[in-house]
Order: structure tokens, then C-alpha cells, then sequence
């Protein structure tokens, strides 16, 4: 019998229930959400906390069975940006400490933290609860400011001190890729034997394969062009100025190429960051269509309508982009950096680029568009290679983390 009955999951700086690819939304809401969903069921409840940005918003939310979503009133009902929330730490964990001992049940197996700022608090929960901690990263302060650009800031200290003491605190620290495991080991001195990686998942009922032309003529893309598809958050580390920049020396090498982009998502993170600056220099103003984020079932169609796309990232710990694009049958093409190189098949559902020279960039989605059976080749075993990846899998790798957390804490010594 399984000792997990139920699970506080922690996402305290962005709702699961939040619309991906705009403010500090991605890959990580898509994570929790379908992550809670899965382990549901596998019979395990989850209960996910998250701090309240709305007054309008009820005091509780249920994606689906088994999973219920406590909007913590901390702080003024607005977003606030990340770095102002370590300031709120204390009052999020009083205020979930109240949500708890309000539930008929009145406590909680484990807790799974994701993001440093709800790991902080997981601590400080872990020992008033007397339960264990599990954390996923996500993102790491050291990894990202190892791909600064000169001018930029740095991930602030207080983060860097945060991951380390829950590296040093956590009772298992889960990674989505064999390289994140080594990364934690490296930069926050991890025991390598108190880490499980479990790989994200992608819905397999949504994403699917299905007719390119027929999504093409839904979604407007023209008959004949060469679709490429950018789908994130706009933000200098997801990299869509070196999309762009690409596509303009690609256009200007070869004009023969009926060029068509779509770029999908909203601002994040810095205000100054001008994508259509980036547009209009590389002389693409006329081939360009930028379109706010959309829900899963219309990405799914972008997907399908698109005959590469691409994600230039300068950071990323997996990747759920290109394993949603790749089960949708089409080839990814991705810098070769974090956990895209285990997302993407090299060579066979797609092609991890080194660096960002946009040039370089342009030589491989070039050598693409004048391959054709070779992209249809990597679009079908994109689809078979993101048939492993199913959430279902993450969810069982996941409850057997916390079965090894609940196991170390019952033979701690009293």
C-alpha cells in the first residue's frame, strides 16, 4: 500500500492555472498542473498552493479530480514581480499554515516545492509539519547567470543562498534531466544520492499527429510558404531574436524561400526587451505574425501547421516546447544547451544548433527547407520518440521520490 495519500505542492510565485507563454508563466504551470493530475490518478491527492494575484479570485480552484488549487492571500491582490515575493515568504507560509489546519483531513504526506521561492518556504513548512521536502528547481540562478550578456542583471544573491539552503534542507531533490542532476551536484555541492530525475511529460491525447494542411488552412498559413514557429515567453534568454534574426539572413540569402513566421507568446521578464525592433531591422515586418499565447488544443494546431520550430534558448531545463512540438509530428530545431539535448533526438526528430549565431542558425533551417523528405522523416519519429514521454511515467518516477523522502525521514534517528 502506498504511504502517500496526499501531497502539498507548492507553486507560490505563478498559478498552474495561468494561461503559459506570457509573464512569468511556461513550462513550469504546464509541470505542475498536468504533474498534480497524473499522480491524481495514481490515487494521490494534491493540493497546490499559489499566491492570490486577483481579488476577484475564489478561495479555491479544481482543474480536475483529485487536484484542488488554494489561491494564498499574501501581499496586495495583484502579480508582483518574483523579486519582490521573498519579502511575503513569512506571511504566504502563516497564511497556508491557516488553509491546513481548516482542512477536515489536517495534514499532508509531503510537500513538493517548485521554484526557489516556494522551496524557501517549504522548509519552514517541512519542519512545522514534521514531514518531508521535495523540490524541483526548475531554473537555477548560478545556470542563468553563466549566459548573461554584458549590461545585464544578475540573478540577485538572496537566490543563489535560497537554492543552496534547500539543496542543503530538502529530503530529495528531483531533476528533469541527468545534465540538471549534474548541475545541481556542481554549482550547489547536491548529494547526487538524494536526487531522482524524472523527465517532464507532454498530454499525449492533445498532442498528437495529425493533417499539416489541414491545420495550415485553419490557422491562415499559406499554401507553399515555409513555416517556422516560435512558441514562449519573449524574454532574451528564450531567444526569439536569434529566431529572428536567422529568418532575415535566411530571407536575404535566399529570396526564393516564401518565408512565413509566427511567434507566439507575450512579454516577460525585462520591459525593455523590443522584439519588433528585431523584426523590422532584419527586414521581416511583412512575413511576421505575432499572436498572444494560446491554450493547449490551439498549440497543438500551431504545431501541426508549422514545418520547423525552432527554440533558441539560451537556458532550459528541459524544454516542454519541443517535446509538445515533436509529438505533434514536427522537427525541432534547438540550442544545444540543458535539457533540449535529452527532449530532442539529435540528428533524427530534430537538430541541436551549438551557440546563436544567427548565421549558423540560418545554415540548418536552410539545409531543412531544401531537404523536405528529411523533415517529414524527423516529423514522424518525432511523434514516436514523444510517445515515451507520457506524464504518466513522470508521475510514478515522481510518488517513488516521495516514497524514498517519507522512507529517510521515518529511520532518522529521534
Amino acid at each position: 500500500m502506498s504511504l502517500i495519500r496526499r501531497v502539498a505542492f507548492l507553486s507560490l510565485h505563478t498559478s498552474p492555472m495561468e494561461q503559459p507563454g506570457s509573464g512569468d508563466a511556461g513550462g513550469m504551470n504546464v509541470y505542475v498542473r498536468a504533474l498534480a493530475m497524473a499522480l491524481a490518478d495514481l490515487g494521490v491527492e494534491v493540493e497546490i498552493f499559489t499566491r492570490s494575484t486577483s481579488a476577484g479570485q475564489p478561495a479555491v480552484e479544481h482543474p480536475g479530480p483529485g487536484v484542488c488549487v488554494h489561491n494564498v492571500l499574501a501581499g496586495p491582490p495583484r502579480k508582483l514581480p518574483k523579486e519582490e515575493l521573498p519579502e511575503l515568504l513569512h506571511a504566504m507560509v502563516a497564511e497556508i499554515e491557516r488553509i491546513r489546519q481548516r482542512q477536515p483531513h489536517g495534514r499532508y504526506d509531503a510537500i513538493h516545492s517548485h521554484y526557489w521561492v516556494s522551496g524557501v518556504a517549504g522548509l519552514e513548512l517541512s519542519a512545522l509539519w514534521n514531514v518531508p521536502l521535495i523540490h524541483t528547481m526548475h531554473t537555477m540562478a548560478k545556470v542563468k547567470n553563466l549566459v548573461l550578456e554584458s549590461g545585464e542583471r544578475p540573478e540577485p544573491r538572496l537566490r543563489e543562498d535560497g537554492e543552496q539552503r534547500i539543496v542543503d534542507g530538502a529530503t530529495r531533490l528531483v531533476a528533469n534531466t541527468p545534465a540538471e542532476a549534474q548541475e545541481l551536484v556542481s554549482h550547489y555541492n547536491a548529494d547526487f544520492d538524494h536526487i531522482d530525475i524524472a523527465p517532464p511529460g507532454v498530454d499525449l491525447t492533445v498532442f498528437t499527429p495529425a493533417f499539416r494542411a489541414r491545420s495550415r488552412a485553419e490557422l491562415g498559413v499559406r499554401p507553399g510558404s515555409f513555416h517556422l514557429l516560435f512558441a514562449g515567453r519573449i524574454q532574451r534568454l528564450k531567444g526569439p531574436q536569434v529566431f529572428i534574426e536567422a529568418a532575415g539572413i535566411l530571407r536575404k540569402r535566399r529570396p526564393d524561400i516564401d518565408l512565413e513566421l509566427t511567434i507566439l507568446g507575450a512579454l516577460s521578464g525585462a520591459k525593455d526587451f523590443n522584439l519588433q525592433s528585431f523584426i523590422t531591422a532584419a527586414g521581416l515586418d511583412d512575413v511576421v505574425t505575432h499572436r498572444a499565447p494560446v491554450k493547449a488544443p490551439k498549440l497543438a494546431g500551431w504545431f501541426r501547421s508549422a514545418d520547423v520550430v525552432l527554440m533558441p534558448s539560451f537556458s532550459e531545463s528541459f524544454g516542454l516546447v519541443a517535446l509538445e512540438a515533436q509529438a505533434c509530428g514536427t522537427p525541432v530545431v534547438a540550442t544545444n544547451v540543458g535539457g533540449l539535448s535529452r527532449a530532442l533526438a539529435d540528428g533524427r526528430t530534430g537538430i541541436l544548433v551549438n551557440g546563436h549565431d544567427p548565421s549558423r542558425w540560418a545554415d540548418v533551417i536552410e539545409a531543412l527547407y531544401d531537404d523536405p523528405r528529411t523533415r517529414e522523416d524527423m516529423g514522424r519519429a518525432a511523434a514516436v520518440h514523444a510517445e515515451s514521454f507520457g506524464w504518466q511515467r513522470t508521475a510514478a518516477i515522481t510518488l517513488e521520490s516521495y516514497h524514498a523522502a517519507i522512507g529517510a525521514v521515518l529511520l532518522r534517528p529521534s
